[in-house]
């Protein structure tokens, strides 16, 4: 990069305009990295050094002109990173090494596939993405910072890293995929009878109920349905983990409702009789691509999960030619609705050697189960093509 660029460390997104930092944005990037997103986590104290999130996010300007970020993170906990490297920060502490602090980038508390560096048009990415990493490796070397880790990292912009001595750590998530589906019935038809009746009865249990499920999008909700998905996603990690920190909390959930509503939708399911709201899933949409991100339910009805969290969602996409569906982190039992596992990889650096020697003399084993574990998942897949 030439040297009229300026390099600047700012420890919140809000000392860089929205105009700015959304005029690095392109439209394949994910929107967890939007200045609006990122805004709701901080300003919000989800994302705060009280929860082991410290923002560094280091920029390069053109004098008075944004031309590329890195949003980056110091952290002092794994938490809400959804790349779970406590096995190693064991090891590392048997060998009487510090696992932490470390530095992370990554989608903040969203497990979704798509982070990488931010350039203006006109700036050349893969230059700016090694100014931007040469930087905070050697802010890194300086305060002793373990490791430079970059998680849920977007696969094209990846291919650079290999080149600037990063190694990968294979995992995987679930993704469904609208195969240009005139309708539901004609996802249905990929799969065997006997499973094709069981996802009939999964999404239609609610209907004998007299349980109504729609999609809202977030510009037409209500704004206490911000404010109630808290509520809702509150009851499912007391249900679920509740020994795990939530990660997001009530004002990040009303600050979505002020500056994300075009991005975001609800799926509704509501008792007939009352007009009731009994459960909600939370979903983000981008382009050809939604992302389901919190759930909760009142009630315990059977299979009103698959039906609001896999299944409206699905026809929501077939409905609107939406090409993909991200349901989140969860359980394998995915496999069984059509979502298929697809590897993602995390990309680490190491600055003390007997960590790096760590990392690399067992990566290779841990990436070949995980590879095992993806292909034997995929094994499960229920379709007949």
């Amino acid at each position: 990069m030439e040297t009229k660029f300026q390099l600047k460390i700012h420890r919140a997104i809000t000392d860089i305009s929205p105009e700015d930092w959304n005029g690095l944005i392109t439209p394949d990037a994910v929107p967890f990295l939007e200045w609006e997103w990122l805004s709701a986590l901080e300003q919000s104290g989800s994302v705060s050094p009280e929860t082991g999130w410290h923002p560094l996010h280091i920029c390069l300007w053109d004098g008075e002109q944004l031309a590329a970020a890195a949003p980056l993170y110091l952290k002092t906990s794994s938490g809400g990173e959804y790349v779970f490297d406590y096995f190693w920060a064991e090891a590392a502490q048997a060998l009487g090494r510090q696992w932490y602090p470390k530095m992370v980038g990554a989608p903040a508390a969203t497990p979704a596939e798509g982070y990488r560096f931010l350039s203006a048009p006109g700036i050349d990415l893969r230059a700016a993405s090694a100014v931007l990493l040469e930087t905070a490796e050697e802010l890194c070397r300086k305060n002793h910072i373990a490791s430079l880790n970059l998680l849920w990292v977007d696969p094209a912009w990846a291919k650079i890293l290999p080149g600037l001595g990063y190694t990968p750590w294979d995992h995987f998530h679930y993704l469904w995929e609208n195969r240009n589906f005139a309708c539901f019935d004609d996802y249905l038809a990929l799969f065997s009878k006997n499973q094709r009746k069981n996802i009939r009865k999964e999404y239609g249990r609610h209907l004998e109920q007299g349980i109504s499920v729609r999609i809202i999008p977030g510009e037409e909700a209500e704004e206490s349905f911000y404010r109630k998905m808290f509520d809702l996603f509150t009851i499912t990690n007391d249900k679920f983990i509740p020994w795990d920190a939530r990660w997001v909390n009530e004002d990040f959930f009303i600050r979505l409702g002020k500056i994300c509503r075009a991005s975001t939708a609800f799926v509704e399911a509501r008792r007939d009789s009352t007009g009731e709201t009994i459960a909600l899933a939370f979903l983000v949409r981008k382009g050809d691509r939604i992302w389901g991100r919190y759930w909760g339910a009142y009630e315990e009805i059977r299979d009103l999960h698959f039906a609001v969290c896999y299944y409206a969602p699905m026809d929501y996409c077939i409905q609107n030619n939406i090409r993909f569906f991200d349901p989140g982190a969860g359980s394998p039992h995915k496999i069984r609705r059509g979502f298929r596992a697809i590897r993602n990889r995390s990309w680490h650096k190491f600055f003390d050697p007997l960590l790096e020697r760590l990392f690399k003399e067992n990566i290779r084993a841990v990436n070949r189960q995980e590879s095992a574990h993806l292909k034997a998942l995929n094994a499960e897949l229920p379709t007949t093509n």
